[in-house]
């Protein structure tokens, strides 16, 4: 009797559980608090056949990990924790590299409080943090892109939006330092984006932004029905991006986003393209299901 009772409790759980088959998928992380909620190139492992990246967690209790170091090949992942210096951020969703300043990064909230960091090694050392500007009402961002154009820098960040009723509202920004450190916007434009897919009202439209060389926006949207799934994602073309040798900032988004790669069972979050490839690295955040990368043919010019 106990063997039966354990046997239908196992085929119970194996036809409830979500499908892991896709062996593209290399997990990360194992639990609601080792998902991939944003990725920020770093730089080639020595050997040259793999790559850093930085990925945040968007835990919020204190102590609890911030941020990790992914050494990526196709076929396998080391993960390595870092050590958070300063003040704890409260549910970090985007991290970019910051284009001509190696080793620093800006890092956003769910709220639009960007952090900037500098990493070394096993240590992220907090240099500023600014909230973002024109953040509207109910606001929830996953997205972060930093543009490098005519040696000026603009920002993309986006409010996710929710179902049929709340698109997402795509934000762009000239973007400047002050001697300190702090984070500085400039005019700030606004566009409105719905996902062609996934559909339905538990769909993010803008989980994350991503741009290449030329100014293609490369955009995930996700849809996340609970911390047990069932997930839907998928990677999409969305529009371009300028910026000009005065600083001005014009973003173009498509009538019919493009979708790249639809990803059912998963909740991309992260979206990196890589420098000199066409690849861009993915990541999700599966809730309890914890995460996973893996590298597609999203990036060309």
């Amino acid at each position: 009797m106990a063997w039966l009772t354990a046997a239908s409790a196992l085929l119970t759980t194996l036809a409830t559980a979500p499908a892991r088959a896709d062996s593209a998928w290399q997990k990360v992380g194992g639990d609601v608090r080792s998902g991939v909620s944003g990725l920020a190139y770093e730089g080639r492992t020595s050997s040259g056949s793999g790559v850093d990246v930085l990925a945040v967690h968007d835990n919020k209790g204190a102590g609890q990990k911030r941020l990790s170091r992914i050494t990526h090949w196709e076929g396998a992942d080391g993960i390595s924790p870092i050590t958070w210096d300063g003040p704890e951020p409260v549910d970090l969703e985007a991290i970019e590299a910051i284009p001509g300043m190696p080793g620093e990064y800006l890092a956003l909230t769910s709220r639009g409080i960007v952090h900037r960091l500098k990493v070394a090694g096993p240590k992220a050392t907090v240099v500023d943090y600014s909230p973002l500007p024109a953040i509207g009402e109910g606001d929830d961002f996953e997205s972060f892109a930093l543009v490098a154009q005519n040696g000026k820098l603009a920002v993309l960040w986006a409010d996710r939006g929710a179902g049929a009723d709340r698109p997402a509202t795509l934000y762009a920004a000239p973007l400047t330092f002050a001697p300190w450190g702090q984070p500085q916007f400039g005019t700030v434009t606004r566009r409105a984006y719905r996902a062609a897919y996934p559909a339905g009202d538990g769909t993010r439209h803008i989980s994350d932004i991503s741009v290449t060389d030329s100014g293609r926006i490369i955009v995930s949207s996700a849809s996340d029905a609970g911390d047990d799934g069932p997930f839907d994602s998928a990677v999409s073309d969305a529009g371009r991006v300028s910026v000009s040798a005065t600083g001005r900032v014009r973003v173009t988004l498509a009538a019919s986003p493009s979708v790249l790669g639809t990803f059912p069972e998963y909740k991309i979050e992260a979206v990196e393209c890589l420098p000199g490839s066409t690849d861009a690295l993915l990541g999700t955040d599966d809730e309890n299901l914890g995460g996973y990368v893996r590298t597609m043919p999203f990036c060309e010019a």
